[in-house]
């Protein structure tokens, strides 16, 4: 299945949220995962982003309904992107590989 990454910044509201009840957290997982995704991965994170979520997803379309869901609350700003394990890029990469061309 897909593995997205999805680093977030959390907006005043989210960062008082937090404060208020760090909990809110793990039911956001929960929502997360009504939504059609795995949490694989969570991290709390120091400097430009606030965390960073590793998901799997069955495809795009999915992931990125919940990126739109979760941004709507007000509580935070997602980047997401695609990720590939190494040795998936490294067969994809091969795959691809042609001669020289001529």
């Amino acid at each position: 299945m897909p593995i997205y990454v999805m680093l977030t910044k959390l907006t005043d509201q989210g960062a008082n949220t937090v404060n208020r009840d760090p909990g809110r957290i793990k039911e956001v997982n929960k929502d997360v995962e009504g939504l059609g995704a795995k949490v694989l991965a969570q991290y709390a994170l120091l400097g430009d982003y606030d965390f960073l979520n590793v998901l799997e997803a069955p495809d795009i379309d999915t992931i990125m309904h919940i990126s739109l869901k979760l941004a709507s609350r007000g509580t935070l700003r997602i980047q997401t992107m695609a990720a590939m394990p190494v040795d998936d890029f490294i067969q994809s990469v091969k795959k691809g590989k042609a001669g020289p061309s001529v």
